[in-house]
């Protein structure tokens, strides 16, 4: 991958994470440039291929994670952040990063439990997502990013994460 489409994937991800971190929210004037922008500098790294490359990208981030968004488990910030990596990163990258920012998202919400003393709380409402998805159901409210009562990790700073550790390995790895 490119140093002129990394850097700024890994620019754009940091700014998102950190806003995500202080305010709890991606906003679009972030998200909606970091998109078009992705698509520029892959078109100006690998002409068509990249504009290809680009969209690949964003509508996998989108369509993987738009599901999350209607659940409600998900804020639209954090969706708009993969489709705008996915611009910047292509299908294949933002693949590994959306699979690596999973457990980075869990170690930070173990955290935040224990840190909160919610744990026996945590695995009652554990149980009932998983009682809904096997009889097909919506989750109930006490589950979703609407109750203000839920705790709420800012998967924009996992993915943030997850984005700047790749970005360093491939600089330092030369790869």
């Amino acid at each position: 991958m490119k140093l002129i489409v990394l850097v700024p994937a890994v620019v754009l991800a940091l700014i998102a994470g950190w806003t995500d971190w202080r305010s709890r929210r991606i906003p679009n004037w972030l998200t909606v440039p970091g998109f078009f922008l992705g698509i520029g500098v892959n078109s100006l790294a690998g002409g068509w291929v990249g504009v290809k490359t680009s969209l690949l990208g964003a509508g996998l981030g989108l369509l993987v994670l738009l599901p999350f968004v209607f659940l409600r488990s998900l804020g639209a910030g954090d969706w708009k952040l993969a489709g705008a990596l996915g611009a910047f990163v292509g299908w294949q990258v933002l693949a590994d990063l959306l699979m690596g920012s999973v457990p980075v998202a869990g170690v930070m919400a173990l955290g935040l439990v224990i840190y909160k003393g919610r744990f026996g709380e945590t695995m009652r409402n554990i149980g009932g997502m998983l009682a809904a998805m096997v009889s097909l159901r919506m989750p109930g409210a006490e589950v979703s990013l609407d109750n203000p009562k839920s705790l709420k990790v800012p998967y924009g700073v996992a993915l943030a994460l997850t984005t700047l550790v790749f970005g360093v390995g491939k600089i330092w790895g030369g790869r």
